[in-house]
């Protein structure tokens, strides 16, 4: 029996991010496209809804300081949750700050283009732990948890 497309495999955090993964910015509201007409016509904007859960999509761009390949290195991550996610960690520097994702899954994928074409992966997790937490303590889950799904650039 063959594995069917968009299978998720759990992994641990630490086996796909050994150094963990940094947030650059802050997680905004993953929006549908809308066109010049749409906002002509004064319609609202529609964020996107993710089609296995239903929940609603929002998206922040992170960093992955153990990839050696700099266009590889940061990627969008998109969190799945009824409410915004707020990450459980301070600011390291300003405008970032270490995170940890609880409950991570993998989906692989066909990235680039042409004859440039790679194995890459989508990731989710089930929302944020403390970053530093490790699985053996005792992690805390953020208020808003949900999905991520990473996508590698």
């Amino acid at each position: 029996m063959a594995i069917m497309k968009g299978h998720r495999f759990p992994i641990e955090f630490d086996s796909a991010f050994p150094q963990g993964l940094v947030l650059v910015g802050e997680v905004a509201p993953d929006n549908e496209y809308q066109s010049r007409e749409d906002r002509a016509a004064g319609r609202p904007t529609r964020q996107r809804v993710d089609e296995a859960t239903g929940k609603r999509q929002w998206k922040a761009t992170v960093t992955d300081p153990d990839e050696t390949k700099a266009k590889r290195a940061s990627f969008e991550i998109t969190l799945l949750a009824d409410v915004q996610p707020v990450p459980l960690t301070s600011e390291a520097l300003p405008g970032m700050r270490p995170i940890e994702l609880e409950g991570l899954t993998a989906e692989a994928k066909v990235a680039g283009q042409g004859e440039f074409k790679y194995l890459s992966y989508a990731f989710r997790a089930t929302g944020f732990k403390a970053a530093g937490s490790g699985s053996g303590s005792k992690s805390t889950r953020s208020t808003a948890t949900g999905e991520a799904s990473v996508k590698a650039a």
